[in-house]
């Protein structure tokens, strides 16, 4: 493997004066800079990422930390942090966290080590008090999809409650007045938060909430299914549903059809995070969009901003859902 020593004899000059060359460094004269230049191209030579960190204590990668590449929501956020990074030069390094304490806390920790001075994390699992001890000797890492107390700057958010309150007024509009919850199993501050949007839009228009109205199970496909045959054995007045995410929106979808209840027609849904799933469904499944390419691509700006001391971020950055009209709801027979 070619080194730095072997450009340095191939140019004729230091060790010292090829690692400045490759750095960028002013004070090199133009006949110095050439012959370094002709060496490392003649010889193939790739300096070393590690050596280089090391020597800086950063590196040209930018870490995400997120729950699980497999879902689609964390696939359009590390594509949205990767285009941020490209655009400045710089390579992600992922981690993935699958929502356990203990591995989030390893995921961030095995990308500092590698040197990311900037990070873009989405953490649910970890304690505020162990993520504010992180952020506090790490003044390029920012919470996506989190507001931590004291560090509300560096922090990008999602108004979840305000985007099932108005999935459920939605469903109201249309003269439904029985509707009933698909929630997550995971006790995360998002479904605390869907499901209060869900009860207080209930509340508003003087609709009485029904606790067999609301089920839990796990955030997909197969959660949505599980759920949807609890809500249709315990009740047979039901006309709509509002669902967690798009996932178990499909997987309700697929119960619906199997018991020959058509949507729109007889039963109307919502769901929530407007994956590209949502307009393959048939029919197209009408729902709350999560903007997390724009939440992703802010956040990694912020961070790489918050290293270069370039930026600070305003008191806290909440984003607004969306409602995505399409066609599973229509109005109440």
């Amino acid at each position: 493997m070619v080194t730095i020593r072997d450009v340095a004899q191939a140019a004729n000059v230091s060790v010292a004066t090829v690692s400045r060359v490759l750095n960028g460094h002013a004070k090199i004269s133009d006949k110095t800079r050439r012959a370094v230049l002709s060496a490392v191209e003649k010889l193939g030579y790739y300096p070393n990422a590690n050596a280089q960190a090391l020597a800086s204590q950063s590196s040209d990668a930018l870490g995400v930390v997120v729950t699980d590449v497999t879902d689609a929501f964390f696939g359009i956020l590390v594509k949205s942090v990767d285009q941020v990074a490209s655009a400045n030069a710089h390579n992600i390094l992922i981690g993935i966290g699958y929502h356990d304490a203990q591995k989030e806390k390893a995921a961030i920790d095995l990308l500092l080590r590698k040197r990311c001075s900037a990070l873009v994390v989405h953490a649910k699992a970890l304690s505020d008090e162990v993520l504010r001890n992180y952020m506090q000797r790490h003044k390029g890492m920012v919470l996506i999809n989190r507001t931590l107390p004291g560090f509300e700057q560096r922090c990008v958010d999602l108004n979840n409650e305000k985007g099932t309150f108005l999935a459920t007024q939605t469903l109201i509009n249309h003269g439904h007045r029985a509707i009933g919850y698909i929630g997550s199993n995971h006790k995360i501050s998002d479904e605390i938060d869907r499901k209060q949007g869900y009860l207080n839009a209930l509340s508003v228009n003087n609709i009485p909430s029904q606790p067999s109205y609301m089920v839990s199970a796990s955030p997909d496909y197969q959660g949505g299914e599980e759920a949807m045959v609890k809500l249709l054995s315990f009740n047979d007045k039901l006309t709509a549903v509002v669902c967690y995410n798009d996932s178990m929106a499909a997987g309700a979808l697929s119960i619906l059809n199997e018991n020959a209840i058509t949507v729109p027609e007889q039963f109307s849904l919502i769901g929530f995070d407007d994956m590209p799933l949502a307009s393959y469904l048939i029919p197209k499944l009408t729902t709350i969009r999560y903007p997390i390419d724009l939440m992703a691509s802010y956040a990694a700006q912020l961070a790489l901003s918050l290293v270069n001391a370039r930026m600070q971020g305003p008191e806290n950055v909440t984003f607004n859902p969306t409602l995505v009209k399409r066609f599973s709801v229509d109005f109440v027979k």
